[in-house]
């Protein structure tokens, strides 16, 4: 069958498209996005704005058009951080389901952290071992760990690229001393949730699976010994902390131009480089590998499970 998933995130709404079968690998058809930066819309109460909702609403008719002329048996709808979190997210939920004609499923942090860990573990199989997950969106930062497809420890964090960027570094480009403060403030959260990531055992492989952190590891990383591409790239954290003050002392609308930093993630990249890098010293990562699985290939692997599950039971 022929699944949709609309992931409605902070920085973009995304339609995948994918053949699927209990047991079997998704196989994307089409991948489809808009970009929002939904964090720009915030007013000074933490409401999405009647104009950011309506882009929002323009991006999920987009979406399902998209889904519609892909045929899809089931669409998936699911929304994180930004909506979650909004002041008026459940009026914003009642017009996006609305428009969607079905319900959306408002994944909370914690589920967003075991579904993102879902899709790493299948991409890296069981022979991987134990796995730590990091994964950056606009909203927030998602940290998961375990031996097993269910992790040990989950949590879900506030320092997503857009929510910092617009809180901390609101000039183009940023000073040194935002992102000092950036710095400050990441490490004084990560502090609150890292002792139960440093009970664990050590990880065999530490993962990185966000677009943001993609672009960093084309931008100062390099492909795993014995692979090329980039479905197989290492993100070492030393050059990651090189290049922040660099990136920070290039205007947004420049580093574009550099390798691996696509439009929509311009604005941000220094925010992402600068938590990620503070995530990674908190937790004693050297090194993080990158995974092309996220969060909407776990969406599609547990809707596929409910699928086996129900046959088994009939």
């Amino acid at each position: 069958m022929r699944l949709g998933v609309i992931d409605i995130g902070s920085n973009t709404v995304h339609m995948l498209a994918a053949d699927v079968r209990p047991g079997g690998r998704p196989l994307a058809t089409t991948s489809d996005r808009t970009v929002l930066r939904l964090m720009r819309y915030l007013t000074p109460e933490g409401a999405i704005s009647e104009e950011g909702v309506r882009t929002l609403e323009d991006a999920v008719a987009r979406a399902r058009a998209v889904a519609e002329s892909e045929n899809v048996d089931a669409l998936l709808a699911t929304a994180t951080s930004a909506v979650r979190e909004a002041a008026n997210g459940p009026e914003a939920i009642d017009r996006i389901e609305a428009l969607l004609g079905q319900p959306l499923q408002v994944l909370d942090g914690e589920t967003e952290a075991e579904l993102t860990f879902l899709a790493v573990r299948r991409w890296f199989g069981w022979s991987a071992g134990r796995l730590l997950l990091l994964d950056i969106g606009g909203g927030s930062l998602e940290i998961a760990a375990g031996g097993d497809e269910v992790p040990d420890a989950a949590a879900s964090v506030p320092l997503g690229a857009g929510r910092m960027t617009v809180e901390f570094l609101p000039h183009d480009p940023p000073g040194e001393v935002d992102v000092e403060r950036l710095r400050a403030h990441a490490s004084s959260v990560l502090a609150q949730v890292s002792p139960a990531f440093d009970a664990l055992p050590r990880p065999d492989h530490v993962v990185g699976s966000s677009k943001a952190i993609r672009s960093l590891a084309r931008l100062v990383g390099y492909p795993v010994p014995g692979w090329s591409g980039i479905d197989r790239m290492l993100l070492p954290r030393d050059a990651l902390g090189s290049w922040i003050p660099r990136l920070a002392r290039i205007p947004a609308s420049a580093r574009q131009e550099l390798p691996g930093i696509t439009p929509d993630r311009t604005f941000q990249i220094v925010a992402a480089a600068t938590c990620l890098h503070v995530a990674m010293t908190t937790l004693d990562v050297d090194e993080l590998e990158v995974s092309p699985w996220a969060l909407r290939e776990g969406v599609l692997l547990r809707y596929i499970e409910q699928l086996r599950w129900g046959d088994e039971e009939r």
